[in-house]
């Protein structure tokens, strides 16, 4: 029995909403643009589109589905939501937070976070991450949260050594 998805994130862009998606589909395997919707006459006072401009892009990342919409500059994107991604090694790590951070706009922030070119935050993150910071050993634990405060990209090395209580 095939998967559906019950919920989709919707990201709202001014007007990048297809550039964004080529952008996105990419850089992650198993991605792909599946649907695009143009708006119409119709609304025309309210969304303020010419006709024939795109409205939405349906896209997969990775096999999660996505919508991305062009709605104006009423709202743009901040921390509050982001998306992350799990991270096998470091050089997924690395590859992930270089590809995101392409196009000269990338803002690198702290603990592995970034946003892209198009304002949206990543949080790229190694996955035995969660694993250290949740570990029985509360001493190891903070050790490797006080390792990724002082980190913008996470090197997994050094928050090994952090945990094991080697650096």
């Amino acid at each position: 029995m095939a998967h559906i998805q019950r919920i989709t994130p919707c990201l709202w862009f001014d007007s990048q909403a297809e550039a964004a998606a080529v952008f996105y589909t990419a850089i992650f395997p198993d991605s792909r643009i599946t649907q695009v919707s143009r708006y119409g006459e119709a609304g025309f006072e309210f969304h303020g589109r010419p006709a024939g401009s795109v409205m939405t892009v349906a896209f997969e990342l990775a096999g999660q589905g996505f919508t991305a919409l062009n709605g104006g500059p009423l709202f743009t994107f901040n921390e509050a939501v982001s998306l992350q991604v799990m991270c096998d090694d470091q050089a997924e790590v690395d590859h992930y937070w270089q590809r995101l951070g392409e196009g000269g706009a990338r803002e690198a922030q702290q603990c592995g976070w970034l946003r892209d070119r198009y304002g949206l935050a990543w949080q790229v993150v190694p996955r035995v991450l969660p694993q250290m910071l949740c570990a029985a050993d509360g001493a190891a634990a903070q050790r490797a949260m006080q390792a990724v405060l002082q980190m913008q990209r996470l090197d997994i090395a050094v928050l090994q050594r952090a945990f094991d209580g080697q650096g």
